[in-house]
């Protein structure tokens, strides 16, 4: 497991999309950036709100080492996620991070993969699909949202992969949900997703009807992010386990799901 580091970064800049959505660009104060795996998140402290006693839990967006930034990809969700949408340049954040596990590389780079996320759940997928193709992978993106609004960052995944989209309306891309999109008709040795927890366990159902491998991302209510407060208890054919120190990725087939 990684070291932790409990860290300032300096507010760099912030892209609120209009949509309920802010991205936050965090440069470390006095210290190099950690070793950040795909999948991971941080603990994030919440300075605006006075009702926000516990640190937020915020999938990694993407690091970006050259220029010393961490990408945080933020809904406003509640009281807290609203505070850090509200975060201004120059201002100090304390983040705890890296924290959980990530995800895991393909066993052969001819397989192909596909990378899925819904909603805020697209946040890990960019920086792990930067990785995958910095190390000869060659991933694609099937992408969800209820309507056209809600599909972030596109730009930036069409520079790493072959992008899908589908949106509930039918405003980008095909009809419906991201499980009857056509390219999950396609040959997918792996399948990595991110987002609501039905549709992670429609993707898991699929792929174990194509016998294809797949690791989900959890977002279980977490609290101190190091396993201590029990609050993001997962159900495993290993018994309960913490999805903040043994996940949050997990191969759909450690899961207790009924699919």
């Amino acid at each position: 497991m990684s070291k932790k580091h409990l860290m300032d970064f300096r507010v760099a800049e912030v892209d609120s999309f209009g949509n309920g959505y802010s991205l936050l660009k965090l440069s470390p104060i006095g210290e190099e950036m950690p070793l950040i795996m795909g999948g991971q998140f941080v603990n994030i402290q919440v300075n605006k709100s006075k009702n926000t006693f516990l640190r937020r839990p915020i999938s990694v967006n993407f690091v970006d080492y050259e220029q010393q930034l961490l990408w945080l990809l933020v809904k406003d969700a509640g009281e807290g996620t609203h505070a850090l949408c509200q975060a201004e340049v120059g201002e100090t954040l304390n983040l705890l991070l890296p924290l959980g596990r990530g995800f895991s590389v393909p066993a052969q780079k001819a397989d192909s993969i596909l990378l899925i996320g819904g909603g805020v759940g697209t946040a890990p997928m960019l920086y792990w699909g930067k990785i995958l193709k910095d190390n000869g992978y060659n991933p694609r993106f099937l992408l969800g949202g209820r309507k056209e609004s809600d599909l972030l960052e596109l730009d930036e995944f069409r520079q790493i992969g072959e992008v899908f989209v589908s949106t509930e309306d039918g405003s980008a891309g095909e009809q419906g949900f991201v499980t009857v999109h056509s390219v999950m008709q396609s040959k997918i040795d792996k399948m990595y997703c991110c987002g609501p927890a039905p549709m992670m366990k429609a993707i898991a159902k699929i792929a174990a009807q194509k016998e294809c491998e797949c690791e989900v991302s959890l977002e279980n209510k977490m609290a101190c992010g190091l396993g201590a407060c029990l609050c993001c208890v997962e159900d495993s054919k290993e018994g309960n386990v913490c999805v903040c120190t043994s996940g949050p990725v997990f191969n759909t087939k450690e899961l207790k799901w009924e699919i």
